[in-house]
């Protein structure tokens, strides 16, 4: 018999020690402050890589031609005195294209203002990102004050189930009266599971956006109670940036392929051997390609559609940002009046509940007052979570359209 315990019991020692391990992986998220400063999710990670990629394209645009080494033999393998090496003429030279037209310079300054693109790109994932961060460590910070208001529920809703028992009990309520504040606590209790899971979801989500393996019991408190504000110094909009760089690097590859309809000169020079007159001449050559038939017009139309279109889009994204900040003020400073009103109802219904609950215990109210005053408290809190969610949301979105990070300080 104890020979078949011992599945059992290594069984029971695995799932024992594999929970011990879960919670000692999971613990409480560092402040938001720190995850803004240290996160590298992969979001950030394609911005960092992109930026690198155009610095290497600019990198490269600085390269000249290269040159090009040519070896060529003649009067070789014919009749008579070519029939052999006797009559060789051998020329070794090396030629160089040179790029005119202003060719390199122009493709170089196209290759700095990629780069610039890549950076504005760069700034604005990061300042969506950190709004995008900030949003999801509010709604775990909110999930968890849930939870805590579901267990308080439930919490209330057995204590005032006690008290209708105790008057059944004593024959001053019906016990109808009972079997509606046990339907409460029911009701409270299936609510608890529902915030546990969307505490659990919200934890998940926080820990997905910045990449780690790390899992998270909570999250420090704090963002929610308070509020941000831009700082004294004004950031351009990343989309206004964004569409800025592109309008300039479409007007650089503009000027760049108007540049390349300018043919490019081939000089060389070399050394040639003459095998029958024993004898050693220098070289020179000249190539020119003849701009007849290629002119790079079709390229310079489409630059020159890009560049309009360039513009078109700066017009756009500053119309937009400056719609979106007057928007976004806007919010905030609703959201800011919705959280001092929800505070003030939570406190009132806080007082209302009490004098309900002393009403009821002293047999001066009924039990439907005692429970539409938990109710009423209940949904105050509520209401009072979800302002303060909303306001830290319209804080995000309105320093991601100041171009700033909220809650981290300026970017």
């Amino acid at each position: 018999m104890s020979s078949n315990r011992w599945p059992l019991r290594a069984a029971l020692a695995s799932v024992a020690c594999g929970a011990l391990w879960s919670a000692a992986q999971a613990q409480t998220a560092p402040p938001l402050e720190t995850l803004l400063r240290e996160a590298s999710a992969p979001r950030l990670i394609v911005g960092e890589a992109e930026t690198r990629a155009a610095e290497g394209r600019a990198l490269q645009a600085r390269a000249r031609p290269n040159p090009t080494l040519d070896l060529q033999i003649e009067n070789v393998g014919g009749d008579g005195p070519y029939r052999d090496f006797q009559s060789a003429e051998t020329t070794l030279s090396v030629g160089q294209t040179l790029e005119l037209g202003g060719k390199r310079g122009a493709r170089v300054a196209a290759a700095r203002a990629e780069v610039d693109t890549a950076r504005s790109r760069a700034d604005q994932n990061r300042v969506a990102f950190a709004r995008d961060l900030s949003v999801a460590y509010a709604t775990a910070e909110v999930a968890d004050e849930r939870l805590v208001l579901a267990k308080d529920s439930v919490e209330l809703a057995q204590a005032d189930a006690r008290a209708a028992r105790l008057l059944v009990d004593n024959g001053k309520e019906a016990e109808l009266r009972a079997l509606q504040a046990q339907a409460a606590v029911s009701a409270a209790q299936a609510e608890q599971s529902r915030a546990e899971a969307e505490a659990g979801a919200a934890l998940a989500r926080l820990s997905a956006l910045i990449g780690g393996e790390q899992t998270y019991a909570a999250v420090t408190p704090g963002v929610l109670d308070r509020g941000w504000t831009a700082s004294v110094a004004s950031v351009q909009p990343p989309a206004v940036a964004v569409a800025q760089a592109e309008q300039q690097a479409a007007t650089r590859k503009l000027d760049l392929e108007r540049r390349r309809a300018a043919p490019d000169v081939t000089v060389s020079f070399g050394v040639r051997r003459l095998a029958g007159d024993d004898a050693t001449a220098a070289v020179a050559g000249l190539s020119l390609p003849l701009p007849l038939f290629d002119r790079n017009r079709g390229a310079v139309k489409a630059a020159q559609a890009e560049a309009d279109a360039a513009r078109a889009r700066l017009l756009i994204a500053q119309a937009d940002a400056n719609a979106d900040r007057r928007r976004a003020e806007g919010e905030a400073r609703a959201a800011e009046r919705s959280t001092a009103a929800a505070r003030e109802g939570e406190a009132a219904a806080r007082e209302a509940y009490r004098l309900a609950k002393l009403g009821y215990e002293a047999g001066k109210l009924p039990l439907l007052e005692l429970l539409s005053a938990r109710r009423d408290l209940v949904a105050a809190r509520q209401r009072h979570i979800e302002a303060r969610l909303a306001r830290a949301k319209a804080s995000a979105d309105l320093a991601q359209a100041q171009g700033q990070i909220a809650f981290g300080g300026a970017q």
